[in-house]
C-alpha cells in the first residue's frame, strides 16, 4: 500500500448566480435614473463660438432656446434659419412673440421671473438676425437673454 493516496480531479465549482439577477437589476436601475434624454432634436446646424467666462447653468427647464443656424436638410442652400425649442419658425422672428407667451403660460409665477432665453446662434449667423431676435424677445417682455458659447480651450 502506498502512502500517499492519488487524488482525484476536481472540479471548478460554479460561481453562484442566484445573485446576479439582482446585480444586472440594479445596474439597470441606475443607469436608468442617471441617464438624462435630449430634450430638443437639433434642425439646425449651430458652430457656436468659444468663450472664456463661461457659467453653468442651474435650471435647464426655465430655459427656452432659440437656435439660429444652416438648417439640417435645407433646400434653401445656406439661408440660415431660426430652430425655437423643437420647431423651425416658417415666419421667422415674428413667431417668438408667441413662443415666449407660450413658454411663460406653462411656468408658475415664481418661475416666470427666472426664465432666461438661450440663443443657440452659430458662428457664421450675421448680427442682423441676432438683432432682430432680440428686438422680438424684447418685445414680448423677455428681458434676459444668454448666449451659448463653447469654453475655450487652453
Amino acid at each position: 500500500m502506498s502512502k500517499f493516496k492519488k487524488k482525484e480531479k476536481r472540479e471548478v465549482p460554479q460561481p453562484p448566480s442566484g445573485s446576479l439577477s439582482d446585480i444586472v437589476f440594479m445596474l439597470l436601475f441606475f443607469f436608468m435614473v442617471t441617464t438624462t434624454m435630449r430634450s430638443t432634436d437639433p434642425k439646425v446646424i449651430t458652430d457656436t463660438p468659444t468663450a472664456t467666462e463661461v457659467d453653468k447653468l442651474e435650471r435647464k427647464d426655465l430655459t427656452p432656446t432659440i437656435s439660429v443656424g444652416v438648417e439640417k436638410n435645407s433646400a434653401l442652400g445656406s439661408a440660415p434659419s431660426i430652430q425655437l425649442d423643437d420647431a423651425i419658425a416658417d415666419g421667422g422672428h415674428k413667431e417668438i412673440n408667441q413662443f415666449i407667451k407660450t413658454r411663460l403660460n406653462d411656468m408658475s409665477e415664481s418661475d416666470q421671473k427666472l426664465m432666461r432665453v438661450a440663443i443657440k446662434a452659430d458662428k457664421e449667423v450675421r448680427m442682423g438676425i441676432i438683432t432682430d431676435i432680440k428686438q422680438e424677445l424684447r418685445r414680448s417682455g423677455a428681458l434676459k437673454i444668454m448666449y451659448v458659447t463653447k469654453e475655450a480651450v487652453e
